[in-house]
């Protein structure tokens, strides 16, 4: 079964599982790598603060562990 990411993950979890994922959050320019925050800031957090729609967000970070 493919890996999945939800909104509830926080940054660093997400960024732990692939290396693709930086990638794509540098895509809707969350470069959370730096945050102070990614240890315990959620995704829906991280895109509600900046603005972003999170299901977009997570459809194509979960775009990268489909088979």
């Amino acid at each position: 079964m493919a890996q999945k990411i939800t909104k509830d993950m926080t940054f660093n979890q997400v960024l732990q599982m692939s290396p693709a994922v930086s990638k794509v959050l540098d895509k809707f320019n969350l470069d959370c790598g730096e945050c102070l925050g990614a240890s315990t800031e959620s995704l829906a957090q991280g895109a509600k603060a900046h603005g972003l729609d999170i299901e977009e967000i997570l459809l194509e970070l979960n775009s990268i562990f489909k088979d």
